[in-house]
């Protein structure tokens, strides 16, 4: 399988992004979890559509989010995402969160595959077995 070289997810903070102190809203970071899984996956080649067009989904089973240092509006944030560890029913993916190559964030979500119109947890390796085999690939990665 070649390997593929994943860029980080950039985007620039919105003001509405942020509270009154001018802070990034810690809500946000989570969004900003979600937005660049997205972006893994189109890099990849398996973008939400075509998984989802497959019958699959990702259930967010839980997140955790540890805060460094304030990120505020109008800065330029990237996000790295790796693969933390993966079952063929679970699968952990985990995040940094860079201004200017300082770590701001750090976090984690966790994930089971689910078949959409059954709601029903299912092997990603049985169903998608080249989506499975591409996820552990970045997982041995790390």
């Amino acid at each position: 399988m070649p390997a593929i070289q994943i860029k980080p997810y950039t985007r620039r903070v919105h003001f509405y992004e942020t509270d009154q102190m001018g802070i990034v809203h810690h809500s946000n970071y989570i969004r900003w979890f979600e937005e660049s899984r997205v972006d893994f996956m189109e890099q990849i080649g398996y973008g939400y559509n075509r998984v989802s067009d497959l019958g699959i989904d990702f259930a967010v089973l839980g997140v955790t989010v540890d805060y460094k240092q304030t990120v505020r509006f109008n800065d330029v944030v990237e996000i790295h995402l790796t693969i933390g560890e993966i079952t063929s029913v679970r699968m952990t993916i985990k995040y940094k969160i860079l201004r200017n190559c300082v770590l701001c964030a750090t976090g984690e979500t966790r994930h089971c595959a689910i078949l959409t119109q059954k709601q029903k947890v299912v092997s990603l390796q049985k169903e998608i077995p080249k989506l499975f085999d591409l996820f552990s690939s970045f997982c041995k990665r790390q």
